[in-house]
């Protein structure tokens, strides 16, 4: 199963994923969720619901940690961006930053000091350190999906 295309006009749709291919997701943790009739990134996120309660629900279902469950989902929410998806998600997740609301209000000077910091902390590589127009581009289209 292929993610959903990136549309060529100007306007931003969310992508979601076959659930195996989340970030960070071990083959048994994949499995779980599958056996749940979670087999996308969006019915990860519907699932969830949006309040605690029905995340803390979720966790018991799954039988997992509640922090588990939330570091799935703040990466299935970034990987929604188009110019993020799953490439850059957990970057970003692992930069500080846990949401897409949180991606909007975040200034783009701060986000590319953290994440090159990241990788030169993880890697010795700060050419893997996205651009600042790219990382522009991850908050403009944070910001559209958020409009819908």
């Amino acid at each position: 199963m292929k993610p959903s295309s990136v549309p060529k006009s100007s306007s931003t749709s969310p992508l979601y994923f076959p659930i195996e291919q989340l970030t960070g997701l071990s083959e048994e943790d994949s499995a779980n969720l599958i056996n749940h009739g979670i087999t996308t990134t969006l019915q990860l996120l519907q699932k969830a619901g949006r309040n605690p309660s029905q995340k803390e629900a979720l966790a018991i279902a799954l039988g997992v940690r509640v922090q588990l469950l939330l570091k799935w989902l703040a990466i299935a929410d970034l990987a929604r961006i188009p110019a993020v998806g799953l490439q850059y998600s957990g970057v970003i997740l692992h930069s500080g930053v846990v949401s897409t609301e949180q991606l909007i209000q975040t200034p783009l000077d701060k986000l590319h000091t953290h994440i090159m910091r990241l990788q030169v902390k993880n890697f010795q590589r700060a050419d893997l350190c996205p651009s600042m127009a790219e990382m522009a581009i991850w908050i403009k289209q944070a910001q559209q999906l958020k409009k819908k």
